[in-house]
């Protein structure tokens, strides 16, 4: 079985320039690419049965335009450029969402963009890549 090498991406000129970085690689050593696109969704909230399902169903389409409208036109230009190709869209914490599917995976590295995030909110609160960098047990490539 061909190594897995986990590229998140969210449709931005930066994350296109990661999964092509990541596929160069991955063509090297004859890995697969697992796109991944993490949508933020806070699970904390006190809603009505109607709230619910409206957000469920809001959910489930968001889910949908993800994967149509982001990852399976990056997936299918891969693919036609030779190289092989699975995606995925998930809710959750980007980072812990991210990393978690790495495991699920058996993932040998993770790819993703730089943060473009320079204000307070990402001193404080940390940014994607840099939690990645903390939490996984596999090498995280930051593509610049």
């Amino acid at each position: 079985m061909p190594d897995i090498y986990i590229v998140a991406y969210d449709g931005s000129d930066a994350s296109r320039r990661t999964a092509q970085f990541a596929a160069e690689r991955a063509k090297l050593a004859h890995a697969h690419l697992h796109l991944v696109y993490v949508l933020e969704w806070s699970p904390y909230s006190f809603l009505t049965q109607e709230e619910l399902a409206e957000r469920h169903q809001r959910r489930t389409q968001e889910l949908e335009r993800a994967t149509q409208f982001v990852l399976t036109p990056m997936a299918q230009e891969l693919t036609a450029a030779g190289y092989t190709v699975s995606a995925e869209v998930r809710y959750g914490n980007v980072a812990k969402t991210i990393h978690e599917i790495a495991g699920e995976k058996n993932a040998k590295i993770i790819y993703i963009a730089k943060s473009n995030d320079s204000g307070l909110a990402s001193r404080l609160l940390g940014n994607v890549p840099g939690t990645l960098i903390q939490i996984a047990n596999i090498p995280v490539a930051v593509v610049p």
